[in-house]
């Protein structure tokens, strides 16, 4: 997927400034496609040359304008080719479950601290998860009253908690099989 897809997207989603575009991949977006602040910006400003985002300027009290951007009618055309085209399935490269094999050729005890590590940080997105899930898709009126656009926001937030969900289950089980092959004296 090209960075200009997930632009597209977000901006169909909610017109905004750059700076409300990078923080929506700060907050949601890029926990599923990554981009820094300069890439955005580089990428609206040859979005806007290829005529697939319009620009205008938003008058502000007391800050200089800003500018805001929405999608296009090329832009829409060009999601919609891209919604219709075939995606590969993901597939795993994952750097840890390598050294996790690896770790038959050294000690096992090595990567303890590692896979903790993980864990901590899948934990804190999981928690990260659940509470954008508490706090934009529950509560009352939330069930059954979402627009499709909302809906599908929705699932993917799903998606994204059952894979946090999978991955410490796995961590967990990859922690208890260190801890068994290094013995008890393996710490942690």
């Amino acid at each position: 997927m090209a960075l200009e897809h997930a632009i597209l997207v977000s901006l169909l989603e909610k017109p905004g400034s750059g700076y409300e575009l990078a923080r929506r991949f700060e907050r949601s977006i890029g926990y599923f496609w990554t981009a820094t602040h300069q890439q955005i910006y580089r990428v609206l400003k040859r979005m806007v040359g290829d005529g697939w985002i319009d620009v205008h300027e938003v008058a502000q009290q007391g800050r200089p304008d800003k500018k805001e951007y929405s999608v296009a009618a090329p832009g829409r055309e060009a999601l919609s080719q891209w919604l219709h085209e075939p995606v590969e399935p993901e597939s795993i490269r994952h750097d840890l479950a390598v050294k996790i094999r690896g770790a038959a050729f050294d000690d096992p005890a090595v990567l303890i601290r590692e896979v903790e590590r993980h864990h901590r940080v899948h934990s804190e997105r999981l928690a990260h998860y659940l509470a954008g899930e508490r706090r934009d898709f529950t509560g009352p009126g939330a069930a059954g009253t979402l627009d499709a656009g909302r809906e599908l926001q929705h699932v993917v937030l799903r998606g994204g908690i059952a894979y946090e969900r999978m991955t410490l289950d796995w961590l967990d089980d990859v922690l208890a099989t260190l801890h068994r092959i290094h013995g008890p004296e393996a710490g942690g």
